[in-house]
């Protein structure tokens, strides 16, 4: 396929070292890099990646009697003396 691309100026000066670096020709330097490019999209995190799991962790037995009386909760936490 042939195609007119308009490229940023650092991404020109970058293929030009690519191609004098291994003595390959300007197309063929452009089809790998185009190449790792999209396979590095596809696997981008968040891609066909499967959902992170944690693993349950016993906290043992809460140190509060009475877990329904939010206020005497709160009390407790943080040290009031109203109770």
């Amino acid at each position: 396929m042939r195609t007119t691309l308009t490229l940023d100026e650092d991404v020109r000066i970058e293929l030009e070292r690519a191609c004098r670096d291994r003595n390959q020709k300007l197309r063929t330097v452009v089809n790998e890099a185009l190449r790792a490019g999209l396979l590095a999209l596809r696997s981008e995190p968040g891609h066909n990646l499967e959902p992170y799991r944690t693993q349950p962790v016993s906290l043992g037995r809460p140190r509060l009697p009475d877990l329904d009386d939010i206020a005497e909760v709160l009390a407790v936490a943080e040290g009031d003396d109203r109770r």
